[in-house]
């Protein structure tokens, strides 16, 4: 949107980061993932952003000024891959997507933003792990003031998801005024949204369609009258501002339709274990977490691609039915409009989830350094 405040995304994903940020009035001139799969669901949700596969490590200067020309953006933000330092799984000090936390700062010299934020898990903040972030600072110009790492967590911003990540960010004083914790964590809300409120008005699950490859599963709303709604659910069923969103998706939103909603299949014998777990509690033989109505959704996790194994990361147990829970669930809890699709498949689908920002989240920070930003003299 011309006259408002630019960002660049790498690592897009599904864009999660970018979707915040254009809520909270930036707009996206570009958004860079190697993996074509998940940046699927961005070219289809962002029809105005430029979407490019790419690897950030082969982008130099020449090749900006090719996507982009002669635009520096506002803002840079992304959250490299996190498999090498994160706290669920085999941490490995020798993942070469460690490096790309260097390749992430990188590119700061290059495209000289006044600001950027930084996305990852908390692992990295441990002894072992350290060292990463700090060597890879070195790369940040003097200019930057960049503040200690810091925690966020998306209830606190408003989703229903109990979910923590660590955000670094720098910012030129020249071109934005001061930035401190206090002024980028929102106050400690009086009381949290809750599963509930995200997901109880939703239609039940159906079985997949003929044809996974394309069908999104679009099921419609169960007969609800608005007042019945949740605040949290009115807001998610909204549609999107000009410039947003997939034709297809809105116009099957307009008619009463909602994507993401197949449903997983298992056994009577499964249905009926999972059904007698307690909420709060977990499976013993799955390890699936049964949610509760009043609390919150756990971190979602988003699984492996196909160069790791195509692992498939272990879902939590709806909170009233013996199933676990389908995209759309898990897409309302984590702060995802209901206008926004994924991908045909389930597993494609969680995966980007499990690597995305939060949209609440990333709409609250960048809104508050949005108001910090100086105008531009062009």
């Amino acid at each position: 949107m011309a006259g408002n405040p630019t960002i660049v995304d790498l690592f897009s994903g599904c864009g999660g980061f970018s979707l915040g940020a254009e809520l909270a009035g930036f707009h996206s001139l570009a958004a860079i993932d190697i993996d074509a799969t998940l940046q699927s669901a961005y070219r289809k949700n962002f029809p105005g952003a430029r979407a490019v596969q790419a690897s950030i490590i082969d982008l130099d200067s020449g090749a900006w000024r090719h996507l982009i020309g002669k635009a520096r953006p506002d803002g840079v933000i992304g959250g490299p891959p996190c498999q090498g330092f994160s706290w669920i799984g085999r941490r490995r000090k020798n993942d070469p997507r460690n490096t790309l936390l260097h390749h992430f700062f990188r590119q700061i010299t290059i495209l000289r933003p006044k600001f950027f934020v930084m996305e990852n898990v908390g692992g990295l903040l441990d002894a072992d792990h350290i060292h990463l972030l700090t060597d890879a600072l070195e790369n940040v110009p003097g200019r930057y003031c960049v503040l200690e790492p810091m925690i966020v967590t998306a209830s606190h911003f408003g989703a229903a998801t109990s979910r923590r990540r660590v955000v670094v960010i720098g910012y030129d004083p020249n071109e934005v005024d001061e930035l401190t914790h206090k002024k980028l964590q929102p106050r400690p809300p009086s009381r949290l949204a809750t599963v509930r409120e995200a997901i109880s008005d939703l239609p039940s699950p159906r079985q997949a369609g003929g044809n996974s490859e394309i069908e999104f599963d679009w099921t419609k709303y169960p007969a609800r009258a608005q007042s019945r709604l949740s605040e949290y659910a009115k807001r998610l069923r909204k549609n999107p501002r000009k410039g947003l969103g997939w034709n297809e998706a809105i116009e099957m939103h307009d008619a009463g339709f909602i994507s993401g909603m197949a449903a997983t299949r298992h056994s009577k014998k499964i249905a009926r274990r999972y059904a007698v777990i307690a909420g709060g509690k977990s499976d013993p033989i799955s390890k699936s977490y049964r949610l509760e109505w009043d609390g919150l959704c756990p971190t979602l996790r988003a699984g492996t691609g196909m160069e790791k194994g195509a692992f498939q990361a272990v879902r939590p147990l709806h909170p009233g039915k013996g199933r676990v829970i389908t995209v759309r669930e898990a897409a309302r809890m984590q702060g995802f409009p209901d206008w926004f699709v994924f991908h045909p498949t389930k597993w494609h689908s969680f995966r980007m989830l499990g690597n995305s920002v939060s949209p609440a989240v990333a709409q609250g920070l960048l809104a508050r350094i949005g108001r910090r930003l100086h105008a531009s003299l062009a």
